[in-house]
């Protein structure tokens, strides 16, 4: 049996309203703190303490210039705090260096990687390629420590109460200046029986990439202090945004891509914009050995992959000889051309998200793929204590026609045993971001918790924040948010240390 629970708006399957889609593409045009957000329905779990953060582009137009994509807009965090079944508000923009000078100018001063380009003379912009860090993509408290990540720079350090921006982190000496670093650590909740650790990653790319794999302390007094750290070179350009782990194993998709980077160069593309599949090339798994593992210290695996694009994994895990390595497959690499507005997009003209299962026999080097959803989907994780381990359950956010591309508008519970799911829809008026999956502190159970969801209500012109059970995705709570927040894009959640 596959419910659907529909909220309190009439739901159907003849389509949405471009405009309610892009009305939240907009300027974030305050900063709170600790507001309490009004309860609109439901009762929110006195059980559920801690704080959600969530990041995302919150300046997308300077003096009626509009960035070329929400992608490149300034990172904007909200953090909404949990304690006794009551929900406050505060959110800031990152103070990065390049947000700073832009607004004293009123202005872009700087290209974004995804086309938005300098404000004034087009010719301006013509050889400029230095990137602008918006710390716009992901946000995750280490230790005490709050960082705003972006993955071609380093990440900026704020205040996890007051979100202040302390300026550039190097984690403890760990990273040099501007170092890239990705903005999709996974945390290890503990392979190695010991404290759990964060895995990141940082990554050099041109005719050959390098991969900088590094393991940090993430409990405990020395968190935060590098564990292990090694470089690995591989063959050819390579386009990473996310990666997945395994107790031995930290697992690439080396898409299969050509970078043309003379319209870079010249002004009249960002670098994102160059790129474009080869579907002559093959993409690659590369499997790198963790320093704890049982293959440490040796050579990576290459591995031919699957055809198609990946922006993020779901999961992996190993069984035997096999690793087993979840993704969400596009047939192309997605991407806006210069002269498109991003806020009109034609949906049907861009590939769909579609969950698959790679199998991979590390003694054949040969691969199974099985398709686990063919509904379009993005923004999928996993029970956080089951990273790195089979799983049978997962969250996400899709859209809500069964085939085809389309705005997220639905979160789904996928059993990735049989195929059973229960939805819970906000259509044909709302839409959903990234889901987040939190386990119940004090169960053993895969799917007890609850699943944190900020939506924006197309008819009411609003963005609220929605609980419901993870189980069975039933409705819990709905709070109204007093700002406008953009489609955004990663969070966490820190669990309170009173609780």
């Amino acid at each position: 049996m596959n419910p659907v629970i529909e909220a309190d708006k009439t739901s159907n399957s003849e389509g949405f309203n471009q405009e309610d889609w892009s009305s939240a593409y907009c300027n974030v045009d305050k900063e709170y703190k600790k507001t309490p957000l009004k309860l609109i329905k439901g009762e929110v779990p006195k059980d559920l303490n801690g704080t959600f953060y969530r990041n995302g582009p919150g300046r997308l137009e300077r003096k009626g210039d509009w960035v070329h994509h929400p992608f490149d807009g300034d990172g904007m965090i909200s953090s909404m705090q949990f304690k006794d079944g009551n929900v406050t508000l505060s959110n800031r923009f990152v103070r990065t260096k390049a947000w700073e000078e832009e607004e004293k100018a009123e202005k872009f001063l700087y290209r974004g990687v995804f086309g938005t380009k300098k404000s004034g003379l087009s010719l301006s912009n013509a050889f400029d390629l230095r990137l602008k860090n918006i710390a716009n993509t992901n946000v995750i408290k280490l230790g005490e420590e709050l960082l705003a990540l972006w993955e071609a720079g380093s990440p900026h350090s704020l205040n996890p109460e007051t979100l202040e921006t302390n300026g550039i982190a190097n984690l403890q000496g760990a990273l040099s200046a501007n170092e890239a670093f990705s903005a999709h650590p996974r945390f290890d909740p503990g392979h190695y029986n010991d404290n759990s650790r964060m895995v990141t990653f940082s990554l050099k790319t041109g005719p050959k990439s390098t991969i900088r794999l590094m393991e940090f302390a993430n409990k405990g007094e020395s968190t935060g202090s590098l564990i292990t750290d090694r470089k690995d070179t591989f063959n050819g350009f390579a386009f990473l945004h996310d990666f997945a782990i395994t107790p031995n194993w930290a697992i690439f998709l080396q898409n299969a891509l050509d970078l043309n980077p003379l319209p870079y160069l010249l002004g009249q593309k960002g670098a994102a914009q160059c790129l474009k599949s080869n579907f002559k090339k093959k993409s690659k798994f590369w499997l790198i050995p963790r320093d704890h593992g049982i293959f440490s210290k040796t050579n990576p695996r290459i591995i031919d992959a699957p055809n198609g694009f990946v922006f993020h994994h779901l999961n992996s895990w190993e069984k035997n000889d096999e690793v087993f390595v979840e993704s969400i497959f596009y047939k192309d690499f997605p991407s806006i051309e210069p002269n498109t507005d991003f806020k009109k997009i034609d949906f049907n003209k861009l590939p769909e998200g579609v969950l698959k299962r790679c199998r991979i026999n590390l003694l054949t080097n040969s691969i199974e793929e099985t398709t686990l959803s063919n509904q379009c989907c993005e923004f999928a994780m996993v029970n956080p204590r089951k990273v790195g381990l089979e799983a049978k359950y997962s969250w996400m956010a899709i859209a809500e026609k069964e085939t085809g591309n389309g705005p997220l508008q639905a979160i789904k519970k996928l059993d990735l045993s049989n195929g059973e799911f229960h939805t819970w829809s906000i259509a044909p008026r709302g839409f959903v971001s990234e889901p987040l999956m939190v386990p119940h502190s004090s169960s053993k159970e895969e799917d007890q918790g609850w699943v944190l969801v900020l939506i924006w209500d197309g008819e009411l012109q609003a963005n609220e924040l929605v609980v419901l059970k993870a189980k069975d995705l039933s409705h819990q709570a709905t709070l109204r948010i007093p700002i406008k927040i953009p489609h955004g894009l990663h969070g966490s959640w820190a669990e309170s240390k009173e609780f």
